[in-house]
């Protein structure tokens, strides 16, 4: 009988002009693909509140907090994700995902755009990445990759002063915050190159002397990803999703969301009368395409945790190292020639913008806030990241989230109990 079934199979294999051997390697690459497509998606372990030290009585605070909000139509709805030691002790979504032209409801797993959160997820990431790899440094001038990039010169002083890469990071290059995308269109028309644009954003006057003065600059962020695509030859999107996004298994975090996953987008703004659900909602970033600098990164609560964990474990993640451990400490410490800025490198510290950190959580924690509602905040000393996400701007950018991301971030600080491994503080 066993011959017979021998047989058959052999005749199978000469029909279908396959060895053997070829068969064998065919089924094993399969199943590796099938395992590996399985295991492309990375996301922390869940874990209950008190074993890492946390209280889930104060944490549930949270629930009356962003209920009010709702009710108060501050936005029509939330997902919070907050962990502690690399383990999820909370994760849940509220309300509704959009309000019109109907009502959907929100869920744990939609994907938002984080706005501003792409300056240091994406932008300062990859520029740091650049900085390790000897391509480029923080003390480079922006004009070695931008000459047009005129320098501030005032009318006392006739000596220029030039920016630096870390000016740019710092957002204090002297560079205005935003631009006139009316002005941009006119000239360029409705859709803008990344090269046009700097075009524009390099001839513009500069409000103080670089290192001197903290303005917060979306410019700023599009001028390192300019910067970054004359270095590497690719847009941020291209190196963010090579050397970030897929190594650590973000797999539903990108610029641009594929059309098959709109639905699973979360609305921003009506824009024309439709909310704009996939597509970037800041102008200048609509402007390039969807990609830019300064905003244009769309992600989950699960994805901004791995990412969120990778660096709190001081830039790796199950075995994918992208930051080395002294780069992530300059990156989340205030920069020194800096320091009155209270900004990092592409991180908040201390800034006018830092609220969203809370009155609690200590010194060392750092984080940034997105304009469409979202925000992110971490703390090194006790292990744990709050993410907040939002979409305050629907349906017509009158919600307001500000207070609420103290105190939210407030909440999680209060709940945190122990050190960890049953020890109190």
């Amino acid at each position: 009988m066993n011959f017979l079934k021998q047989k058959g199979m052999d005749l199978i294999f000469k029909r279908l002009g396959l060895q053997k051997k070829f068969f064998s390697i065919l089924i094993l690459t399969g199943g590796l693909l099938i395992f590996n497509s399985l295991n492309f998606s990375q996301t922390l372990p869940k874990t209950h509140p008190q074993d890492v030290g946390i209280s889930p009585d104060r944490l549930s605070c949270l629930h009356s907090l962003i209920q009010d909000a709702i009710q108060n139509r501050d936005f029509p709805g939330a997902v919070v994700l907050v962990a502690r030691k690399g383990k999820i002790v909370f994760h849940r979504a509220y309300g509704e995902s959009q309000w019109l032209p109907e009502h959907h409801s929100m869920e744990k797993s939609m994907i938002f755009d984080l706005a501003s959160l792409t300056k240091p997820v994406a932008t300062a990431t990859s520029i740091m990445m650049l900085v390790e790899k000897g391509k480029i440094r923080l003390w480079d001038k922006v004009k070695d990759f931008i000459p047009s990039f005129i320098p501030y010169q005032s009318e006392k002083e006739k000596k220029k002063k030039e920016a630096r890469i870390w000016h740019l990071l710092t957002h204090t290059s002297g560079l205005p915050s935003y631009t006139d995308v009316g002005k941009i269109k006119e000239k360029y028309g409705s859709s803008c190159s990344l090269e046009s644009l700097m075009k524009h954003i390099a001839h513009l006057p500069k409000t103080d002397p670089p290192g001197e003065s903290f303005r917060y600059s979306c410019l700023g962020y599009i001028t390192l990803h300019s910067i970054l695509k004359k270095v590497t030859g690719i847009n941020l999107a291209q190196f963010s999703e090579k050397h970030i996004f897929k190594p650590l298994g973000m797999n539903r975090t990108f610029f641009n969301p594929p059309s098959h996953l709109h639905a699973q987008c979360v609305p921003t703004e009506l824009i024309e009368g439709k909310p704009l659900k996939g597509t970037v909602h800041d102008p200048l970033a609509r402007l390039q395409g969807g990609v830019s600098g300064n905003a244009g990164l769309f992600s989950t609560a699960k994805d901004l945790a791995v990412f969120s964990q990778m660096i709190l474990n001081k830039g790796g993640y199950k075995g994918t190292r992208i930051l080395s451990p002294l780069t992530v400490k300059r990156m989340t410490s205030i920069y020194p020639q800096a320091f009155f800025s209270g900004r990092g490198l592409g991180w908040d510290l201390e800034s006018p913008y830092a609220t969203a950190g809370g009155d609690i959580f200590g010194s060392r924690s750092f984080g940034h806030t997105g304009y469409t509602g979202t925000s992110l905040w971490i703390d090194p000393e006790t292990e744990t990241m709050v993410i907040f996400l939002t979409n305050r701007v629907h349906p017509h950018d009158k919600g307001s989230v500000v207070s609420l991301r103290s105190k939210v971030a407030n909440v999680v600080a209060s709940s945190i109990m122990k050190k960890g491994n049953r020890k109190s503080f």
